[in-house]
């Protein structure tokens, strides 16, 4: 059974950092392209940040480019989102994904596996 467990979401002032933790098992992590996705109310889902499989290749949306940062660790199964000088418009709900064809794509439909999520607010 795959699961994504998503954690360090919260409050935080604009300007402030945190780092969002996704726990990944039932699967082989290594050979997975790992996504993070946000959704704020009334607006679609959309990728913020994606990493390969080795970590070598990484997409960040240009709103939070500068600004975040994805990563992963495959010996902890974990991939996370570094985000820093966090803005009020960063205000959503972020969700860990994962699809099991190879390659970074852009559509929350081709993702397989998600989170539950966990809310970030950003206030001003």
């Amino acid at each position: 059974q795959v699961q994504l467990v998503e954690s360090g979401g919260g409050l935080v002032q604009a300007g402030g950092s945190l780092r969002l933790s996704c726990a990944a098992s039932g699967l082989t992590f290594s050979s997975l392209t790992m996504g993070w996705f946000r959704q704020a109310p009334g607006k679609e889902r959309f990728l913020v940040a994606a990493i390969s499989r080795s970590g070598g290749n990484t997409f960040h949306a240009d709103s939070v480019k500068g600004r975040f940062t994805i990563s992963r660790d495959n010996a902890k199964n974990t991939v996370f989102l570094q985000m820093n000088s966090l803005e009020p418009e960063d205000t959503a709900v972020y969700y860990c994904a994962t699809r099991r064809d190879y390659g970074i794509v852009y559509n929350s439909r081709l993702y397989d596996y998600w989170g539950q999520g966990t809310q970030v607010t950003v206030s001003s």
